[in-house]
C-alpha cells in the first residue's frame, strides 16, 4: 500500500530535463521537450531499476546460472505488473500479457493471430494512427467509422457500422483509446458495451492513454508501448485472452517458442512463451516494470489533475493567438495535455524548426502517423491530397500539408507551456528569424543556415 508520504509532487522531472542545448543565436537555452505523445524520456526510478538491473542481466528461461534464474525471475515479475496494468481491476479472466517490440508490432501479431480471411471484417475509425489501420488493410476488409469536421464519432456511429453490410458480425471493432494527434478520448467504455452486445471483440490501441488514464480493462485485446510511458527501453505489450493465442503457429517462429523441433515437426510451447521467439527485450520489460510502479506511486488522481490543468492552460493559450487554428474538438472536450495547429502563412515544418532552433523547445510536424485523420481535420479536397501525392511520388514533399503538435508530459510544468505559447506568438506575429532557414525538398523539413 502507497503511504501518503510516498506520493509523488508533479511534475517529476526526467532524465535529461533542462539539458542546455545550442540555438541559431549562438545562445544555450534549456531544452524542452514537448513531444511526449511521440515518445518520453526515461522516469529516474525506471533509470535507477535498469542500473540496478543491468550486473544481473543474462538470457531467461532454461539458464541454469544464478544470473539467469535473476533474469527469468525479473522478466516474468514485469510480464505480471504488465498483466495487472491493464486487467488489474477488470473482470477476471484467463489472460496472457504478450512481449513485443511496441505497439504496431502488437497490434500486427494481433492481425496474424486471429487468422481473419480476406472476406472478413474489422471495423476501425477513420481517427486511429496507422498502426490500428495498415495491418487490417494487409488481413482483411475495412468497414470505417468517419470523423465529424472536429475529429470525434459517437457511439452510435460506431455501431452504425458494426451493423453495416447485413451479413455475419465483424471479427473485430479496432479503436484507440485516446488520439494521438487532437488528444480527444473516445467513449471506449461504450464502445466496448455496443460491439459485445454483438458478439464482436475489441481491440483498444492504448498507446496514447497507458501514461495518462487507466487502460480499459473491459476491451478483449490491449496493446501499448513503454517508449510512451517513460520506459524508452523499446518494448511493448499486447494483452489478450489465453485462448486467442493456443492454437496455430505464432507469428514468429524459433527458438524459445517451441517444446521440440524436428527437421519436419514442431511442437509449440504454450503461451505466452508460444508468442516470444528469440531472445527477448528483458531489459525493456524491466524498465516497463519499473515505469508501472512510478505512475502507481504517483497515482493517477494526481496525473489525471495535472493533465486537465496543462491541456486548458495549452489549448486555451494556443487559441488566444491571432493567425493560430487549432485542429481537433473545443478544448473543453480534450482532456489530455496535446494540442495539434497551424499558423496561417507559416509552413508547419518551419514552425516547428524555428521553435527547435531558436527556442530549444521540440515539438512534432507532419501527419503524426495519422494521415486519413490529418486530412480530415485539414478539410483538404481530394484535388488537393491528389497533388501533393503526385508531388511525393516525384521526390518533392515541401508542399506536403500537415501540422504541429505540442504534447506535455508527466514533467511539463506550466511555466513550460507559457514558454511554448511565447514563442508561437512570435512567429504567428511575424517576428523575423535571426537566421535564414532553407527547406530540403526531399523531406519537406527546414534547417537554420
Amino acid at each position: 500500500m502507497t503511504r501518503l508520504a510516498d506520493r509523488a509532487t508533479l511534475p517529476l522531472p526526467l532524465v535529461g530535463d533542462d539539458t542546455p542545448v545550442p540555438c541559431a543565436d549562438g545562445v544555450e537555452r534549456p531544452y524542452l521537450s514537448l513531444d511526449a505523445a511521440a515518445s518520453t524520456g526515461a522516469l529516474p526510478a525506471v533509470a535507477r531499476r535498469v542500473e540496478e538491473f543491468l550486473p544481473r542481466y543474462s538470457s531467461i528461461h532454461r539458464g541454469a546460472g544464478y544470473k539467469s534464474r535473476q533474469a527469468t525471475d525479473a522478466y516474468e515479475a514485469a510480464r505480471a505488473a504488465a498483466l495487472d496494468f491493464a486487467t488489474g481491476h477488470g473482470p477476471a479472466r484467463d489472460r496472457v500479457a504478450i512481449f513485443g517490440r511496441n505497439t504496431t508490432d502488437a497490434i500486427n501479431h494481433l492481425a496474424y493471430r486471429l487468422r481473419l480471411r480476406a472476406d472478413d471484417v474489422v471495423v476501425t475509425t477513420a481517427a486511429e494512427h496507422h498502426a490500428n489501420l495498415l495491418p487490417w488493410a494487409r488481413a482483411c476488409r475495412r468497414r470505417h467509422v468517419e470523423t465529424g469536421t472536429d475529429g470525434t464519432f459517437g457511439v452510435q456511429d460506431v455501431e452504425a457500422a458494426l451493423d453495416a453490410g447485413g451479413g455475419p458480425p465483424p471479427k473485430l471493432l479496432a479503436v484507440t483509446a485516446a488520439s494521438n494527434v487532437t488528444g480527444w478520448m473516445p467513449p471506449v467504455e461504450q464502445l466496448v458495451a455496443a460491439a459485445h452486445a454483438r458478439g464482436v471483440p475489441v481491440l483498444v490501441d492504448g498507446a496514447q492513454l497507458a501514461a495518462h488514464r487507466p487502460l480499459p480493462a473491459e476491451a478483449d485485446f490491449l496493446a501499448w508501448s513503454g517508449h510512451k510511458m517513460y520506459a524508452p527501453f523499446g518494448v511493448g505489450v499486447l494483452v489478450g485472452p489465453r485462448e486467442a493465442f493456443t492454437d496455430g503457429d505464432p507469428f514468429l517462429a524459433g527458438g524459445g517458442a517451441v517444446e521440440y523441433v524436428g527437421l519436419d515437426e514442431v511442437v509449440w510451447a504454450a503461451p505466452p512463451e508460444r508468442e516470444e521467439a528469440g531472445s527477448p527485450n528483458v531489459v525493456g520489460a524491466v524498465a516497463l516494470h519499473a515505469a508501472i510502479d512510478e505512475l502507481r506511486r504517483v497515482g493517477w488522481p494526481a496525473i489525471t489533475a495535472h493533465d486537465v490543468e496543462l491541456a486548458h492552460r495549452l489549448r486555451s493559450g494556443l487559441a488566444a493567438i491571432d493567425g493560430v487554428t487549432l485542429l481537433g474538438p473545443a478544448a473543453d472536450a480534450v482532456r489530455l495535455p496535446l494540442a495539434t495547429f497551424t499558423v496561417d502563412t507559416v509552413p508547419h515544418a518551419l514552425v516547428a524548426a524555428r521553435l527547435s532552433a531558436e527556442h530549444a523547445i521540440a515539438v512534432r510536424h507532419g501527419c503524426f502517423c495519422a494521415h486519413p485523420y490529418l486530412t480530415r481535420l485539414l478539410g483538404l479536397t481530394p484535388a488537393e491530397v491528389d497533388a501533393f501525392q503526385r508531388a511525393m511520388r516525384a521526390g518533392d514533399r515541401r508542399l506536403v500539408p500537415g501540422a504541429v503538435r505540442a504534447s506535455a508530459g508527466i514533467n511539463t510544468r506550466p511555466e513550460d507551456i507559457d514558454r511554448l505559447l511565447a514563442a508561437v506568438a512570435d512567429i504567428a506575429a511575424g517576428r523575423p528569424a535571426p537566421v535564414e532557414y532553407v527547406q530540403d525538398p526531399s523531406t519537406g523539413d527546414f534547417e537554420p543556415v
